[in-house]
């Protein structure tokens, strides 16, 4: 009798989908796992592009997760000082063999205690805000520090999933597995980070960003301060 792998991916109001969904899909293809879309109701959760995603668990049934997972997105700003999911991150973080995130969810986690001296990815555009709650943030697609692992940015999620299913069942399921989803990146421009992109383009991105970059360093703060 096969045992299942837990696998919970939080999701929240204005989660960026992709961020969920991308090491979603790939982790639903590891040998018994178990995947979890985990919210405080089991109602639909409107995501950033317009559609809702439906939980099929909530923090009072979750049952322990082998691998917990945050995903980011600008709703992440409100989880920042939300008690109910922090303690609910934290408990699950406590039993976990893998405590994960996606893109900004690395902040949370951060703002739940839970990064303080791991090296953690992050998007490019919030990066340095992880030092706030004494993580190492590290520029890249993913990043491994003992039982923490994390994706950068929104597409990074894929790559992240990636990773995670080797580590879960070997380098050859994962393979498998990005053979099976034909994941074989050929971007059509090649400036999807910001050392690609060139400094005028970067430069445009962060004015662009300036008022969310306001509110997130806000959020932030008040996180960082709570846990002191």
């Amino acid at each position: 009798m096969t045992v299942p792998l837990h696998i919970g991916i939080l999701i929240f109001p204005k989660v960026t989908q992709l961020d969920a969904t991308g090491p979603a899909q790939m982790l639903a293809r590891v040998p018994d796992a178990r995947i979890h879309m985990i919210w405080k109701t089991r109602e639909p959760v409107p995501t950033d592009a317009g559609f809702s995603i439906v939980p099929n668990a909530t923090f009072a049934d979750c049952p322990q997760l082998d691998l917990v997972c945050v995903p980011g997105g600008t709703g992440q700003i409100d989880l920042m000082t939300d008690r109910e999911t922090l303690d609910f991150l934290r408990k699950q973080a406590a039993g976990a063999r893998y405590v994960t995130s996606v893109c900004t969810g690395s902040l949370v986690l951060g703002a739940a205690g839970l990064l303080k001296g791991y090296r953690s990815a992050c998007h490019w555009a919030w990066r340095d805000m992880l030092a706030d709650f004494g993580a190492i943030p590290v520029a890249e697609r993913v990043v491994r520090d003992r039982n923490r692992i994390s994706g950068g940015g929104v597409t990074a999620g894929i790559d992240f999933g990636l990773a995670v299913a080797a580590e879960l069942a070997g380098e050859e399921v994962a393979k498998s597995i990005q053979l099976g989803f034909e994941y074989d990146p050929q971007p059509p421009f090649d400036c999807g980070s910001p050392e690609k992109a060139g400094p005028e383009r970067v430069a445009r991105m962060r004015h662009q960003l300036s008022g969310l970059l306001e509110i997130r360093r806000r959020a932030n703060d008040a996180a960082a301060a709570r846990l002191r």
